[in-house]
């Protein structure tokens, strides 16, 4: 297995742009010389503040969502032409808040995800499943119809710029983390699922996230497990104590 480990923060709406500088800054010296791949997503106001502060450095800029739509009257959205613009390389996309929180459906999501690959963009496609679909024993398939809607139209060769990041909906700033066991079970199904649709090769190339909860104390079984790829973390990426442990575990 060839696969690195990818830890992105998820700053969600936190951070004024002085705050966003400080953090920033503490986090190209905490892991400079760190051997995994690394991602901040800071919120839109704060993109240009982070983006001189990461650019040459071990860590990459990523952006929370963008527009379905290249440019146009869409008041309040942000395009990807604007996000080039700014330097971010990687778009997070189908967040379960976006999902269940701003109602974003698996066809607006997949729009978002041909469009960010057409313009070049690295993405995060999150999946994921709430505590009632778990406990109906829905899972598996709520997780392969969010990853093969999201990836509907989507060229084996641009599969090299997505990265596919599992997040139990019940385990999101809940404090409950799925087990690595139940993670790795899910990672497994959708490694399964992107055989089917691309190939063995391409499954096993495939970089799966675990998101939910993901703290210092458990990082590193949750990385232990075959199909674990590394973190997408909320929360815990917005300290530098909290998040260079995990970005550093191992």
């Amino acid at each position: 297995m060839s696969r690195s480990y990818y830890i992105a923060g998820n700053w969600k709406m936190y951070k004024t742009r002085p705050e966003a500088a400080d953090l920033a800054k503490a986090l190209v010296a905490g892991l400079r010389g760190g051997k995994h791949k690394y991602l901040v997503a800071p919120g839109f106001t704060l993109i240009e503040t982070v983006a001189p502060i990461v650019k040459g450095t071990n860590i990459r800029l990523g952006a929370q969502n963008c527009a379905a739509e290249e440019q146009g009257a869409h008041t309040g959205e942000v395009s990807v032409l604007q996000l080039k613009d700014l330097g971010v390389e990687t778009i997070i996309l189908g967040h379960s808040e976006r999902r269940h929180v701003y109602k974003e459906d698996d066809a607006l999501i997949n729009k978002k995800v041909k469009l960010a690959l057409q313009h070049g963009f690295e993405l995060i496609l999150c999946v994921g499943e709430t505590l009632d679909e778990r406990e109906a024993g829905r899972a598996e398939a709520v997780c392969e119809t969010q990853t093969v809607e999201g990836l509907k139209g989507v060229a084996a060769g641009d599969l090299n710029r997505v990265v596919i990041a599992y997040e139990p909906v019940w385990a999101i700033g809940t404090g409950k983390t799925a087990t690595p066991e139940d993670a790795d079970t899910i990672h497994a199904y959708v490694r399964q699922v992107i055989a089917k649709l691309y190939g063995q090769g391409a499954a096993e190339k495939m970089i799966i996230q675990y998101g939910g909860s993901v703290k210092p104390e458990n990082a590193a079984q949750l990385m232990a497990k075959e199909n674990i790829d590394g973190a997408l973390v909320g929360g815990a990426s917005l300290k530098t104590e909290t998040f260079v442990p995990i970005a550093q575990f191992g």
